[in-house]
């Protein structure tokens, strides 16, 4: 599967964003999806996944205040970030797995497919 992610942009803390990952293939409703980011100087973190079944999972840093979602209808996937923090500022990724475990969905190497990213600056 191929991802391509979008919305990323310039927004006031406490504002809001909505990221979207559009991914084309025929299988896109069998796979496992993430979202990751990445600050400058920092290593590639884990944001939230959702499994094909609609399980999610958040890291501690954003539950609460992002949500992700998908449609299987339109080959899609959604962030939508509420509260934004000026530590939120980074590069996000959408990420594909074929298969992710509940003891593997934060670790990056587990996922095979990846979007080209999209950068979020939140300002103070």
């Amino acid at each position: 599967v191929q991802l391509q992610a979008s919305g990323g942009g310039l927004v006031q803390a406490g504002g809001s964003l909505t990221l979207s990952c559009a991914a084309s293939g025929r299988t896109f409703s069998s796979y496992d999806l993430g979202w990751f980011r990445q600050a400058p100087g920092k290593e590639r973190e884990f944001v939230a996944a959702i499994w094909s079944g609609g399980t999610t999972y958040y890291a501690d840093s954003v539950k609460g205040r992002f949500t992700t979602s998908r449609d299987n209808t339109k080959n899609t996937m959604s962030l939508l970030m509420n509260s934004l923090k000026p530590e939120d500022t980074a590069v996000y990724y959408c990420a594909a797995a074929s298969y992710i475990s509940s003891y593997s969905y934060a670790a990056p190497g587990r996922y095979n497919s990846w979007g080209q990213g999209t950068l979020v600056t939140v300002s103070s």
